[in-house]
């Protein structure tokens, strides 16, 4: 942990059948109500790191994990079968048959057949493999199992509902609860005017475009999200679900959680660290005018004059999660950002020189890192310099494995979230070049 330690806390009290415009409204109340009580704890990454990790990628039957003996052992399975009457029944018996009890059932209708899919507890002595063979042998194909976790015990209403609270919250949470709607994917947004100009992506109609392992969603402000899972292919329903989360995301409007924190540094300052937005975007000018040629070129890795052309992006929503540190007079002295990157995710830092080597960037990192944590990320990176000895000091302070790779000059410091190492006892590895 970094010296800052915190002196007080200033956290105001703050049938999916029917239409996205009730459910819209629905879920504003409710938010509206809500306001003036206590975000979420990840608001500002105050609370430690959680233990709590989001399953890792999906895979074939053939690659699943297998189960040991004595066990019960919780599976999520998908496949399909032909659209006739008997067909699921003789799946169901089939599964009976291996004294596999179904959990759960969705039924995703397509123009030929039908995808089950099932939760399943099964035996533990009964293999992924030796399950899919009982399933093909019942008329299932295209089989794709993996395994399940008591989160999956939450059925599908209950968990498309939280997810849209979530949304209804905070604006950042879109892309977040598209992966958990539609599991382990690769959600891209990209601007309708990319950042330095130039042409943006082909738009999408209104109501989006599925195409088999890839869907293109018209973002709420402009530009394309684009949600790939090579692994598996979308169904209708899916497509359906999301589209309609996107919607809801849409006539919510901007928002951004309201809570902040106090913080005492070690000279007595005290500092306020609280979510960013882009009406945070003079502030940040201003802050840029006032950091050296060195320290923007640290943070930004290009021509200096060209910094603030990326403030805009960075301090979106729409693209990741922004910490702001502003003294007791708002002036704005820090800047965090936790970007989705695809299904990678990138942190950066920038600090007013005048408050650098106080602890904030370390304090930043640490939160940033926690809420990565908490959206279910497996790592984080961060682009630097070699000679940037404070960023590569605060990511060692994390306590977490690394991976260095240097080239030219460039740094990206990768650190593991997946709890191989304790904190602490950060493991490094380095390629092309000795570590800093």
């Amino acid at each position: 942990m970094s010296d800052v330690t915190p002196a007080k806390h200033s956290r105001p009290a703050h049938h999916w059948q029917r239409s996205v415009g009730e459910l819209a409204a629905l879920v504003h109340t409710w938010w509206s109500r809500r306001h003036g009580h206590a975000p979420p704890a990840d608001d500002t990454g105050a609370r430690p790191l959680s233990q709590e990790q989001q399953a890792g990628p999906s895979e074939s039957s053939v690659q699943a994990p297998e189960s040991l003996p004595g066990e019960s052992t919780l599976w999520r399975m998908r496949t399909t079968v032909k659209d006739e009457p008997g067909s699921l029944a003789a799946l169901c018996t089939a599964l009976a048959g291996q004294r596999v009890d179904i959990l759960s059932l969705q039924t995703h209708p397509l123009a030929e057949g039908t995808v089950d899919e099932f939760l399943l507890r099964a035996p533990g002595g009964l293999m992924a493999s030796e399950l899919t063979r009982v399933v093909s042998g019942a008329g299932g194909v295209d089989t794709w199992i993996e395994r399940a976790d008591a989160h999956d015990l939450v059925d599908a209403p209950t968990r498309v509902l939280g997810l849209a609270a979530r949304t209804a919250l905070d604006a950042a949470e879109l892309p977040l609860a598209l992966r958990q709607l539609l599991g382990r994917c690769t959600i891209r947004q990209l601007p309708g005017t990319p950042v330095g100009g130039g042409r943006g992506p082909d738009g999408v109609p209104v109501e989006g475009v599925l195409e088999d392992t890839v869907l293109r969603l018209r973002a709420p402000e402009g530009g394309v999200i684009t949600v790939e899972r090579p692994y598996l292919p979308f169904t209708p329903a899916e497509f359906a679900r999301a589209r309609a989360l996107v919607e809801l995301d849409a006539r919510l409007g901007p928002r951004v959680p309201h809570s902040q924190d106090v913080l005492t540094l070690p000279e007595g300052n005290e500092i306020t660290v609280r979510r960013a937005d882009p009406r945070d975007l003079e502030a940040a000018k201003e802050m840029h005018e006032r950091c050296s040629a060195r320290t923007l070129g640290m943070r930004y890795h290009g021509p200096v004059g060209d910094a603030a052309r990326y403030l805009n992006h960075l301090l979106s929503p729409r693209f990741g999660r922004t910490l702001a540190v502003q003294t007791t007079s708002g002036r704005l002295v820090g800047l965090g950002h936790l970007l989705w990157d695809g299904d990678e995710t990138e942190v950066a830092l920038l600090v007013e020189d005048k408050w650098q080597r106080r602890g904030i960037g370390a304090e930043l990192l640490e939160r940033l890192v926690a809420m990565a944590v908490e959206a279910g990320c497996e790592s984080v990176y961060a682009v630097t310099q070699a000679s940037n000895t404070g960023m590569v000091a605060a990511m060692r302070g994390l306590g977490l494995p690394l991976d260095y790779q240097i080239e030219e000059g460039t740094l990206v410091i990768t650190a593991r979230l997946d709890g191989d190492a304790p904190l602490g006892e950060g493991a490094v590895r380095v390629t092309n070049a000795e570590a800093p």
